[in-house]
């Protein structure tokens, strides 16, 4: 199945990029905040279900369709989904910001491996390959950092950050390898909002704790902005950018918003930084820019 031709990044692409990449930056430091007013699956589970609804409005308003004919890209895709959230926000439960931003952020790393055995053109060339094994030692450095940082959370919630990582590179795989890359974006989200949320809130009960915690106003507000900022709107335009300009020009905004994240995890939570952190940082982010290095083409 081929691709759509996409367009170069104009101005509005630019900042549209931006902002998204700011939100995503802040999405980890609002999970950590919002993990103490509802259990995490419970959180992750009700955020998909009012996200949905919202969303569905909206489809309905505009007339967008459903698709039930791409049912098994999207339950597939929906299942992904629901992993790659419970994981994040077990992640964020179990460990600090800093620690799961680094890990998850790496997520191109995961989706520049996959690309290279299931997309013609997009093979790891040895710059490429580079930009993979540096953001791979960053990954690993973090892990291995845990002894310099106190208060780090436990070894759980790094690999659960992983995990979700990882889930997040299956879902691109998915959508790009199916005809769900062509349908709306609105309706690429609905369906992950609509089987993870019935799947995590079945799922909530069985995990230890009650699903309410310290539920008040203003995890009130960090629940609204989470369903309807983030996994409403902020996942919609992801979707709609991919669908819009080349996926390798959107990716270079992907070194802010680990830097940001973990950024945010130290100055409004006062979580602790080793030394280690800003090394893994810095390896995550050169790799990043070496994986979206495209070569020039050249000129006639």
């Amino acid at each position: 199945m081929s691709e759509p031709t996409r367009r170069p990044l104009d101005l509005q692409g630019f900042w549209l990029m931006f902002g998204l990449a700011m939100l995503f930056g802040a999405n980890n430091v609002l999970i950590k905040l919002g993990n103490q007013g509802l259990q995490p699956a419970f959180f992750a589970g009700t955020r998909s279900v009012v996200a949905f609804l919202a969303l569905a409005g909206w489809m309905i308003w505009r007339r967008i369709p459903a698709r039930w004919d791409l049912w098994r890209p999207g339950l597939l895709m929906g299942l992904l989904f629901a992993a790659e959230f419970l994981f994040l926000f077990l992640a964020l439960d179990n460990t600090n910001v800093v620690r799961a931003s680094s890990i998850f952020y790496a997520m191109p790393i995961w989706l520049s491996l996959a690309a290279h055995f299931l997309f013609p053109g997009e093979r790891l060339t040895p710059v490429r390959f580079l930009g993979f094994l540096m953001g791979f030692g960053g990954v690993v450095l973090t892990f291995a950092g845990r002894a310099d940082v106190t208060e780090a959370g436990n070894i759980w919630g790094d690999l659960a950050a992983l995990v979700a990582g990882m889930s997040w590179a299956a879902i691109v795989v998915v959508s790009r390898k199916s005809k769900m890359g062509m349908a709306h974006p609105e309706t690429q989200i609905a369906w992950q909002l609509a089987v993870s949320g019935v799947i995590l809130c079945a799922m909530a009960p069985l995990f230890a704790g009650p699903l309410v915690r310290d539920f008040d106003a203003f995890q009130a507000l960090i629940f609204m902005v989470q369903a309807l900022g983030v996994a409403a709107t902020g996942f919609v335009m992801w979707f709609w950018l991919l669908g819009r300009y080349p996926a390798s020009t959107l990716a270079s905004f992907s070194f802010l918003t680990p830097v940001l994240s973990a950024l945010l995890g130290w100055l409004l939570l006062g979580e602790p930084v080793s030394w280690v952190t800003p090394i893994a940082l810095a390896l995550l982010v050169a790799g990043l820019v070496l994986i979206n290095r495209r070569p020039k083409t050249p000129k006639p």
